[in-house]
């Protein structure tokens, strides 16, 4: 997979490159990264890149004939590697990504094209012209698309196969249609803190069911939106169900199923929700 990143600010993308698990599967050729700085397709000897709104108002706005040459660079290497793919403009007014999205671009694998605006914003004329797609990290506004252009690399470079252990991509939040399960490690007992009883059974079936049902927990709390979306897809189960019953009547601290025979260990602690 290959990203070219059209970009006034290359050195930030060493972040991903020489970092990390995108440093390692970069390594392992999983993904190639080029940077296109706009400076380098300009003509007058200050290299302008920007300059003044049409119309008035504050800042500056990106000129469309330096993106466009670099864009057209940038396309040019990837048919040269025998690849093709879609222009994307990292921008607050594009279209949110997910998690469904993220894993689909790592699947097709190929080329894009990642541009970064800077400063007011950018030629709309480019955008017509140039862009296939608008994508958004969120409902906020960053200094420059290069934030958020990491960020897309660094969520799709670790679904590639090979990137990350099987297991770390299928468990981690959004993977299941929910938030992940709260996370705990040595020491079993932290500042009076302890981890809960049902982590410590090794009783494999219990431990799952205590981690869905915090992980429902979480969502419901914080993303509730995100129960409606399971449920409507099919993803709850009857015993997911009457557990959110029973979370939406107030049943009361939500706490981890019964073990039975616990370790030694798992009788020192105290079950904790998280």
């Amino acid at each position: 997979m290959r990203f070219d990143v059209v970009t006034l600010f290359p050195e930030m993308f060493a972040a991903l490159a020489d970092y990390g698990i995108t440093r390692r599967a970069r390594e392992l050729g999983l993904w190639e990264l080029a940077a296109w700085n706009p400076r380098d397709f300009t003509s007058d000897r200050h290299r302008t890149v920007d300059d003044r709104p049409f119309g008035g108002g504050p800042g500056m706005v990106l000129m469309a004939e330096p993106l466009a040459a670099a864009v057209e660079a940038a396309r040019a290497a990837q048919r040269a590697k025998g690849l093709a793919g879609r222009v994307v403009v990292l921008s607050a007014s594009g279209t949110p990504l997910s998690d469904a999205r993220v894993r689909d671009w790592a699947q097709q694998g190929g080329a894009t094209v990642l541009v970064c605006g800077r400063y007011e914003g950018i030629d709309q004329r480019f955008l017509d012209e140039c862009v296939d797609e608008e994508v958004s990290i969120g409902d906020f506004v960053l200094s420059g698309g290069e934030i958020a252009a990491m960020a897309v690399i660094d969520a799709v470079v670790r679904h590639l196969p090979g990137a990350l252990k099987i297991e770390s991509a299928q468990d981690e939040s959004f993977s299941t249609g929910l938030l992940d399960t709260p996370q705990y490690t040595r020491p079993e007992s932290w500042r009076g803190k302890a981890v809960p009883a049902a982590l410590l059974s090794g009783h494999h079936a219990q431990i799952l069911r205590w981690r869905r049902e915090q992980a429902l927990a979480r969502t419901a709390r914080e993303r509730p939106d995100l129960i409606d979306t399971a449920r409507a897809d099919g993803r709850l189960d009857e015993r997911d169900e009457k557990f959110l019953r029973e979370l939406a009547q107030g049943a009361g601290s939500i706490k981890p199923p019964a073990v039975t025979n616990p370790s030694s260990a798992a009788a020192r602690t105290t079950a904790n929700a998280a």
